[in-house]
């Protein structure tokens, strides 16, 4: 693909699907979820990365992000969220990506570059600066006690009305029209979904909770903003 040519549809979401398991992988690292051995050092983005090198925490990443492209080429995607949570299940920050369909694409089509789209060689430029922001907004962030012995896990909210279709049993789900975060639309629970706990999704967020908007990532087919949501005010 010529790097000045626009994405199209199917490009565009392999590298936000790519992106985002690059920083879940940063966030764990940057955020000391796991201590800082079990991760070794690499470049993406002409950025500086941090990859696990534990295979378990690797296949759960790659199995989820994997499950997130796969609702995100549907349209159905809402918000990606890394939940951050102790040992009781209760959130201590979250790292928020909200994507966004800008423009609807014929499934024949979607491998036809999209006019006015961002290039192949631009796209990582955004990426880089969120990765480089996320690395100084550590600085900004209060620390995690690791008495509270710190896991993560990750969100995936769909859009009204959406559904999950069947995926690998490696995420917490949440439709956001949904009256109850442990149900599904019509009482349905696709197994292996696992409906995700109120108090780990966006709606479960303190109304006085401070927001970080890192980078907004705007490529002309899907957006993406990515923020850091702690539960309270600094």
């Amino acid at each position: 693909m010529a790097e000045q040519e626009e994405l199209s549809f199917n490009a565009t979401a392999i590298a936000i699907t790519e992106f985002l398991e690059v920083a879940i992988h940063t966030i764990l690292y940057v955020r000391q979820v796991y201590p800082p051995d079990l991760f070794v050092r690499r470049k993406r983005y002409d950025a500086p990365v941090y990859q696990s090198r534990h295979p378990a925490l690797n296949e759960y990443i790659a199995g989820a992000v994997k499950a997130v492209g796969e609702e995100l080429v549907l349209g159905n995607v809402e918000r990606v969220v890394v939940v951050i949570k102790d040992q009781a299940e209760i959130p201590l920050e979250r790292f928020v990506f909200s994507l966004r369909n800008v423009i609807e694409v014929e499934t024949d089509l979607r491998d036809t570059p999209v006019q006015n789209a961002v290039t192949a060689a631009s796209l990582p430029q955004f990426f880089r600066s969120f990765l480089i922001k996320l690395n100084i907004m550590e600085s900004q962030l209060s620390s995690i006690p690791l008495e509270d012995n710190p896991t993560f896990a990750i969100v995936l909210e769909l859009r009204d009305d959406c559904a999950p279709s069947a995926a690998p049993s490696v995420l917490s789900v949440r439709t956001t029209s949904s009256e109850e975060d442990q149900t599904y639309l019509q009482g349905q629970d696709p197994s292996p979904w696992i409906p995700a706990a109120h108090q780990h999704t966006t709606a479960g967020t303190s109304e006085n909770a401070e927001v970080h908007v890192v980078r907004a990532v705007e490529t002309g087919v899907i957006n993406v903003c990515p923020a850091s949501r702690p539960p309270i005010v600094y």
